[in-house]
């Protein structure tokens, strides 16, 4: 089959996020042609250009959502007009306000379809006349904004609105929706794939919608991480109009894809509940964890006895969000009551902002724990050291784990932590916080403390200190854990499992040949000729006649 891949920041540029996991995925589905669309996310990224790309990627296709020059598409009144009533109808979908918990869900309902049906026909105007970059952009958008923002029964906060505001808004909506604009959604385009499979939500997705609408292509979205709940989270400095709207759109935008989707699957439990939470349906849901590559960890959890007893380690990327504050003063308890113990933070900052939380972090590390000296004519050492994998520190991420006896994880927000699955693989035993996924992704194999909680923490980490054959047994667990549940191959057994069943019931739409170029057979099944719902997997309607009256079994003579 022919799957449609749809990207953003990451499969095919290199370094992109997520990528890692579509390159597994692609090449463990060698039997299968790839049409990747993807998204860029920055200059940077284009310039460093893509991974070496397997024979079973058939095309790539790309188009930036961090820049888009004018189209120079000139609408007339008609089109004008159009584009007006579209518009306007998307944004009072965003401003009307509706009780998700009332006992008559008729409202949302509607919103939902108005939402919906004003997006179609944005995607159906900018495909007769050439593109939406400039209207997004005109003074008819944000006049439309501000009418459906002062309509009566408009949300308060959207009724507060004023004019930053509206411009403010008016603007990352032409973001959201440029992929409206782009040519990918013609026969030889995605109209020629047999499946979109979008590698998250949001506006990932939004090629997958649109390919669903115009051609009947089935759509499967992948979400290892709610976008939805990312926007929640970013943007704390925005005014409250602009918040109320953002997160209408995007809430709606997730809404209509987990309606639009054949199947759903996320990564884990955490982000399967926000998808529930957001209107997806249940029979849809297949949690698929990520696939992680065992190889090589192999060696450092088939040996467990070679790290050192007297060391934790942390791994991973340094910026607020992993709390190392607390973990610094659970360590201050901990050399309390193990005086011996050391802390390696193995990783670096990826971004301004985590370089500077990192010098904050080693002054407070010189603070607590002062250079020890065992006399006046010798240099002490500090306990606490700050490495990075490849620098000075250790060679390889297996090699980071290895040289612990405890890995540790301190965050306070987390989705699925592939940083504690790799500790895992590595037979290690880990204390963690409870956040996002950890305690799906660990089980019972190692121990969970409150966020932000040093002391819970320190005792955590002294238990296992102070007791060895515990360690070799959570570490043994772990590792058995992780081999049978968070692999490459599970993952692309999962997928390939997932892709047949969607496209088992979905009806052939093109003319199939064989070898000799003759029409193939039975390539369409009979029932998608007949009206109704008869390609769904629920119960089918059986007559009353095949029910009543018994049919006797005959036998035929040869």
């Amino acid at each position: 089959m022919r799957i449609g891949l749809l990207t953003e920041g990451g499969y095919p540029y290199v370094g992109g996020e997520g990528g890692l996991w579509c390159d597994r995925l692609v090449r463990g589905l060698g039997q299968h042609e790839f049409h990747v669309y993807a998204f860029s996310t920055g200059e940077a990224q284009e310039d460093a250009g893509w991974v070496p790309l397997p024979p079973q990627v058939g095309r790539v296709r790309t188009a930036p959502l961090w820049a888009a020059e004018d189209d120079g598409v000139v609408y007339g009144r008609r089109a004008r007009r159009r584009f007006s009533e579209h518009y306007g109808e998307l944004a009072a979908a965003l401003c009307t306000a509706t009780d998700p918990t009332a006992p008559d869900p008729q409202p949302a309902t509607a919103e939902a379809d108005r939402f919906a049906t004003a997006l179609r026909g944005l995607a159906e105007l900018a495909r007769d006349e050439g593109g939406l970059v400039a209207a997004l952009r005109s003074e008819t958008a944000v006049r439309a904004l501000e009418r459906a923002c002062r309509a009566p029964g408009a949300l308060r906060a959207a009724r507060e609105a004023r004019v930053p505001d509206l411009l403010a808004v008016a603007a990352h909506l032409e973001r959201a929706l440029r992929p409206l604009s782009l040519d990918w959604y013609e026969e030889d385009g995605l109209g020629a794939v047999d499946l979109c499979h979008a590698a998250a939500g949001g506006v990932t997705a939004l090629p997958g919608l649109l390919a669903h609408h115009f051609f009947d292509i089935p759509l499967l979205v992948t979400e290892y991480g709610v976008r939805l709940r990312t926007h929640y989270l970013t943007r704390p400095d925005a005014s409250p109009a602009v918040r109320s709207l953002l997160a209408a759109f995007h809430g709606r935008l997730a809404a209509e894809t987990y309606r639009r989707a054949a199947v759903i699957t996320p990564g884990n439990t955490h982000a399967r509940r926000w998808q529930e939470r957001c209107g997806a349906d249940r029979a849809k849901l297949r949690t698929v964890y990520p696939g992680m590559d065992a190889a090589p960890f192999a060696e450092a959890g088939e040996s467990p006895e070679g790290a050192d007893p007297h060391t934790l380690v942390w791994v991973g990327r340094v910026e607020p969000a992993k709390d190392l504050v607390s973990l610094l003063h659970a360590f201050a308890e901990i050399r309390k009551e193990e005086p011996k113990t050391r802390l390696r933070i193995i990783g670096g900052p990826s971004d301004p902002e985590g370089a500077a939380y990192r010098g904050h972090c080693e002054a407070l590390a010189a603070h607590l724990f002062p250079d020890e000296a065992e006399g006046p004519h010798s240099v002490g050492a500090n306990p606490v050291s700050f490495e990075e994998i490849g620098g000075p520190g250790p060679a390889t991420p297996a090699d980071a784990y290895a040289s612990g006896a405890v890995t540790v994880l301190s965050s306070v927000v987390e989705g699925f932590p592939a940083g504690l699955v790799e500790a895992m693989l590595c037979g290690r035993a880990t204390v963690s916080t409870d956040v996002g996924a950890v305690v799906e992704a660990i089980g019972g194999t190692g121990l969970v403390v409150p966020p932000r909680n040093p002391r819970a923490l320190a005792e955590a980490c002294v238990s296992l200190l102070r007791d060895p054959e515990r360690r070799v047994r959570l570490g043994a667990a772990a590792r058995a854990r992780a081999l049978e549940l968070f692999t490459v191959d599970q993952n692309i057994a999962a997928f390939h499992g997932i892709y047949l069943e969607i496209l088992a019931r979905t009806p052939v739409r093109r003319l199939l040949l064989d070898d000799t170029g003759d029409p193939l057979p039975f390539a369409t099944p009979a029932e998608a000729h007949v009206p109704g719902h008869w390609t769904d997997p629920g119960h089918r309607a059986v007559p009353r006649w095949a029910m009543d009256t018994p049919v006797p079994a005959t036998e035929t003579a040869r």
